[in-house]
């Protein structure tokens, strides 16, 4: 794990996220190296932990992170390079159930 991850993982857990999951993803795309999945209790609550994981990405110097979604919309997904971080509302993670996806092995 890098430390890039392990400081995401702490700003998900200091503000509250929930059944968060990391996943190396470096032999399965080329896209990016590390998928982090966590959920939060409501749409204001994801768009507070999209800001603060955002923010903690400029001030870690990742270039140009991007954000997509919206805060009214129950899935936001941070790009941050070699880390993709996807905030859910609990329904809409257990409908598409990604991190089960990316957690199958390759055959």
């Amino acid at each position: 794990m890098t430390k890039l991850v392990e400081k995401i993982l702490f700003e998900l857990e200091d503000n509250k996220a929930l059944d968060i999951v990391s996943i190396n993803v470096s032999e399965k795309t080329s896209l990016t190296d590390y998928l982090i999945f966590a959920t939060g209790t409501s749409n204001r609550h994801i768009g507070s932990i999209s800001e603060a994981i955002n923010q903690k990405l400029k001030k870690l110097n990742i270039p140009l992170p991007s954000v997509e979604g919206k805060n009214d919309s129950g899935w936001i997904v941070i790009d941050g390079g070699d880390v993709i971080v996807h905030l859910f509302k609990d329904e809409i993670r257990k409908f598409y159930n990604l991190e089960n996806m990316w957690s199958a092995e390759i055959q």
